[in-house]
């Protein structure tokens, strides 16, 4: 037996706070020193924090990094363990994003990242020059390219991210080279179902490479990107151990790297496939070898047997139902999110809400008091401030319901009415008219803007971090006041279907069994700008609208395509209504792009959201005429 301890470490870091991260780090490594790991993973980037974008582009911040490595190394050295660390290097003019190895207190080697993702939310082919296959060179004397590393206990394969999601990928070549555990350094943004494929993924990549993985995953967010953090140790095809994600620390499970060899040794595809690719030319990967650098401490560990002791039989059940797992996700994600931003800018003392009574306005407070609950058990409402602002258009029943939310959770609630300066509006914008009167959708958005100034103007005050509380459908369509409700520092739910956020709302409902929560609900969907507004009324059913949401901007269909699918989707429904929804909202959706892309940063939690530089890059001017065909 060649008995291994894997360590899979999240440190929830900040772009540019090199030595904060590396702090992190350190103490991560010396609780898994004392816990007998052998071999610490950390995620990718750790030093400098992910997504750095173009401060790659600054020398001082890829050069900066070296000395908190060295750091790290040198804190480190007297631990008996392998430690593999994200960091950017700069190296004959190119950037390169690397997994250091670190041993006995010195660096002993940089291998970088080959795959470079430059889609969806990633722009690294921007910043990062690429590793290829072959590549052996020097930096700082220590060995940077292609290699795999033997240590006392086996031979490791590092590589980074995007790497191990190409079967194509270094992965390939270094386990036909010798590699026995390929240890990915990851920075995966959480998406919403995401954690289930990358399970697949990786039991799939140690399967068809007959290999042990070990992969680590970035926590934290950082301008708007969630990172989950976790991590999976999968021994050829088999699950071993995941990291809890959300959570800084780390998870510990052995392997017998034997059984790795042992498995390649049967009459493999992979046996075959290596067998050809060394026929056709394939070049071996070299390896460093470091026996001497750092003796590793294995005597104490045990092997990995099943925890209710049978080979045979499945362990207990720990799974969540689909429904759970779905709505904890979304408001850890979440949660995390608001948190991260509150503390990393440093530049806020509390969280403020507008609370108007309705669905968007109430998960947004459940957010921000989840993430409060966490860092004030004892008083997690103090941390919040809650305004209510009505007009002659707000309902009791919607006062009533933020009020009784309020004190359930324990936030201080203010009402501050704007019916004065509502009317004082009204008649400036009259005589700006020269006598005429404004419209309807004015007197609308002049209430929504008057509540936006009054939140900027405490938060500039208080150093309060003024939430924006609007949802991704409203927004898609325009459903929106840009200088009023569209407002705020940082867009909590604007990725949220507002079909989710009803969902989201049902299910806090049965986990709480707040009173806030269930009046809101008794009451329609509606902004409260005009007498009784209905939002279904004045766009469409809310499952219609995500639907042509998803359809349009997910799928990419044209309206034909759109309508054929709506109709299988709602066969209650007659076409000509369907199709009279699906030009509604493709004439909103276009219209509207100019508004959205002026909405404060937002939370992402899926691959399709309304941020014009991440995911949904779309012109501001645009015409429809090419969606008729």
């Amino acid at each position: 037996m060649r008995l291994v301890k894997i360590g899979l470490a999240s440190v929830n870091v900040t772009v540019g706070a090199f030595a904060r991260n590396v702090d992190g780090a350190l103490e991560l490594a010396r609780q898994m020193a004392a816990d007998d790991v052998t071999v610490g993973v950390f995620q990718e980037s750790l030093v400098g924090g992910y997504p750095p974008e173009d401060l790659v582009q600054w020398q001082g911040f890829v050069d900066n990094q070296w000395p908190q490595l060295e750091r790290f190394a040198r804190e480190t050295a007297s631990l008996p363990c392998v430690f593999l660390i994200g960091v950017a290097v700069a190296h004959q003019g190119l950037r390169y994003n690397c997994a250091a190895i670190v041993a006995g207190g010195k660096v002993v080697g940089l291998v970088p990242k080959e795959k470079l993702p430059t889609y969806s939310i990633f722009y690294e082919g921007r910043t990062f020059a690429r590793g290829v296959p072959g590549m052996h060179e020097q930096f700082r004397g220590i060995p940077l390219g292609d290699y795999l590393f033997r240590f006392d206990f086996g031979i490791i394969s590092p590589e980074v991210c995007e790497d191990i999601w190409s079967p194509e990928g270094p992965i390939r070549r270094r386990t036909y080279s010798g590699g026995e555990l390929v240890v990915n350094l990851s920075a995966s943004p959480f998406r919403l179902g995401h954690v289930d494929t990358r399970r697949e993924q990786l039991a799939t990549r140690a399967a068809d490479f007959q290999c042990t993985i070990a992969y680590s995953n970035a926590l934290g967010s950082n301008d708007g990107l969630i990172f989950d953090g976790g991590g999976f140790i999968n021994q050829n095809g088999k699950p071993v151990a995941e990291e809890p994600r959300f959570r800084q620390g780390f998870a510990a499970a052995v392997v017998d790297l034997d059984r790795t060899l042992r498995l390649r040794t049967e009459n493999t595809t992979w046996r075959s496939d290596r067998e050809t690719w060394l026929r056709e030319g394939g070049k071996l990967v070299p390896t460093i070898d470091c026996t001497q650098v750092v003796t590793t401490r294995r005597d104490t560990l045990r092997y990995p047997v099943p925890a209710h002791r049978s080979f045979f039989l499945p362990g207990p059940d720990t799974r969540r139902s689909g429904r759970e797992a779905l709505c904890e996700d979304i408001l850890d994600a979440l949660s995390l999110g608001v948190g991260d931003y509150f503390e990393k800018t440093r530049a806020f003392k509390v969280l403020g809400i507008a609370l108007s009574g309705g669905r968007d306005s109430l998960l947004t407070l459940l957010v921000a008091h989840r993430y409060a609950r966490r860092v004030r058990p004892d008083n997690p409402g103090s941390l919040i401030r809650a305004f209510y602002m009505p007009s002659r258009y707000s309902s009791d029943a919607t006062r009533d319901a933020a009020e009784t939310i309020a004190r359930e959770l324990g936030v201080p609630f203010e009402v501050i009415p704007i019916e004065e300066a509502f009317e004082r509006e009204l008649e400036v914008t009259r005589k700006m008219l020269g006598g005429g009167q404004p419209t309807a959708l004015t007197e609308q958005n002049i209430q929504a803007r008057l509540r936006a100034q009054r939140m900027w103007n405490w938060s500039n005050s208080s150093g309060g971090l003024f939430l924006q509380t609007g949802n991704m459908s409203e927004r898609a369509v325009g459903y929106t006041t840009v200088g009023g409700d569209l407002m705020g520092a940082l867009a909590v739910i604007a990725n949220v279907p507002k079909t989710v956020v009803m969902y989201l709302l049902d299910y806090l409902l049965e986990q709480t069994n707040y009173e806030g929560i269930r009046k809101v609900l008794a009451k329609p969907a509606g902004p409260e700008l005009a007498h009784n507004q209905v939002g279904e009324e004045e766009l469409m059913p809310f499952p219609i609208l995500d639907a042509c949401f998803y359809l349009f901007a997910g799928e990419k269909l044209v309206p034909a395509e759109m309508l054929h699918a709506l109709e299988a989707m709602f066969p209650e429904i007659e076409a000509e209504r369907l199709r009279g929804y699906v030009d509604k909202f493709i004439r909103l959706f276009l219209q509207s792009i100019y508004k959205w892309v002026q909405a404060p940063l937002s939370l992402h939690i899926g691959n399709l959201d309304l941020d014009r530089e991440r995911a949904l890059q779309l012109p501001v001017v645009t015409s429809s005429d090419w969606t008729r065909g």
